[in-house]
């Protein structure tokens, strides 16, 4: 795994500094295979990042007709639900730039069970790559953000989908929110060709801190699980979220 850490001045140079990582992975994800399998996240520093890659400045530099958008995690709600990442992205990145809807692959969160969203959502996974279990598929690349509490996407401290080996999604109950969530695995993202982190935030400090330089504790700070046995990790961090390495 090649590991890479860059800091920001602030929240707006961290963006720029993500979409310029996007327009590389991109265009050479495009020239070698044709196109861009990409996991979006949820969050406000995701939302600064879209907003700006449908911008003038930037939507000319990335062919985004070969652009295949796949989902992290979900919220277990309706696509027009508020807190619906699908939306979100929808409303910054998939309209405003006019990706077609048979490269849009969303989690269907809307379903009663969040296990069969899940399953539901594994198969269309391995269908848009064309592979059965246990292959698992290389995104080409993928978002993530940290939580201050350590999580990435929606996989929690203390949950069971940490342990997951095989399976690429799951629906976890997360007790702190008394909620279901729908996730990649450990192993989906895993098998990506790059990672990217953004982290932006003063409450962020800590936990990066221990993240970087403390001991390895998955089951605490879930972040750490996220090792791509052949691809690359670049962290984007802002200075107020680095302020403590």
């Amino acid at each position: 795994m090649a590991r890479s850490f860059l800091i920001h001045s602030d929240p707006e140079a961290l963006a720029e500094g993500a979409a310029n990582h996007v327009v590389r992975a991109a265009g050479g994800a495009i020239e070698d295979h044709g196109c861009f399998r990409w996991v979006l996240a949820g969050g406000k520093t995701p939302r600064h990042l879209y907003t700006l890659l449908a911008s003038a400045a930037f939507r000319s530099r990335i062919a985004w007709e070969h652009v295949h958008v796949f989902w992290g995690d979900e919220r277990h709600v309706p696509p027009d639900h508020p807190d619906s990442n699908y939306r979100m992205a929808r409303e910054t990145l998939l309209a405003p730039l006019a990706i077609p809807d048979h490269h849009v692959y969303r989690i269907p969160a809307e379903l009663p069970d969040a296990q069969a969203a899940a399953d539901q959502y594994e198969a269309t996974i391995r269908e848009a790559f064309g592979l059965s279990p246990p292959a698992i598929p290389c995104f080409d690349l993928v978002l993530l953000g940290m939580g201050q509490d350590g999580h990435t996407a929606s996989l929690f401290p203390g949950s069971p989908a940490l342990q997951e080996t095989r399976r690429l999604v799951l629906a976890p109950w997360v007790e702190h929110l008394r909620a279901y969530r729908i996730t990649l695995t450990p192993p989906a993202f895993n098998h990506a060709k790059h990672i990217l982190f953004l982290v932006a935030g003063a409450d962020k400090a800590l936990t990066l801190q221990a993240v970087f330089n403390g001991p390895y504790r998955p089951d605490r700070f879930p972040c750490q699980l996220i090792r791509p046995l052949n691809g690359q990790v670049t962290w984007l961090v802002d200075q107020a979220a680095a302020s403590c390495l």
